[in-house]
């Protein structure tokens, strides 16, 4: 776990998204986090916090073999699977965002996903996806609109902050994704 200095010190990197190269399968879905906690800035692996489900979801909805470790997000390429985020700052708790950044981060993702074409985007956090992407009645799941060929999915935030979601409920809602993707 990276010391409070550290923690303090990532508030000023940027993370780089996770993409498939030339040699990897099509990207079937692009998995979009709200914006990297300072333990993935310190890092330099998203969901890297202690205690986030995303990688034991992505796991338990059958996205991947075995339960992966932040360390290990490069090993997503081969399965047609990516990472991003909404907005690119680093913070502690994602409601030290604005919704300038979410907005500005909804025109990122547009022009993302039309450059890497992905088959989803899956946005985790309602809240983001509403402000980015001008959606305020927005619901988790799939939804109507889509981004070119992509579709789009809103899933639950996988932080451990998010008490409304169990560990059964989110890998529910991914699989939910898994079996629409293929």
């Amino acid at each position: 776990m990276p010391t409070a200095e550290e923690l303090e010190a990532a508030r000023s990197r940027l993370l780089p998204d996770v993409l498939p190269g030339p040699d990897d399968p099509p990207l079937r879905v692009l998995f979009c986090g709200i914006n990297p906690g300072l333990v993935s800035a310190a890092t330099g692996h998203h969901f890297a916090r202690p205690g986030n489900r995303f990688w034991p979801a992505l796991h338990a909805s059958g996205f991947t073999p075995r339960r992966l470790a932040p360390a290990e997000q490069g090993e997503l390429r081969s399965l047609g699977l990516g990472l991003t985020n909404v907005a690119p700052r680093a913070t502690a708790r994602a409601d030290e965002l604005d919704d300038t950044e979410l907005v500005a981060g909804g025109e990122r993702l547009r022009t993302l996903v039309a450059d890497v074409r992905p088959a989803w985007l899956a946005v985790v956090g309602i809240g983001a996806y509403r402000v980015a992407f001008g959606e305020r009645r927005a619901a988790s799941g799939r939804q109507d609109r889509t981004l070119g060929p992509t579709g789009l999915w809103v899933l639950p935030n996988p932080s451990g902050l998010n008490a409304h979601q169990t560990p059964v409920t989110l890998a529910a809602a991914f699989r939910e994704l898994r079996e629409a993707a293929g």
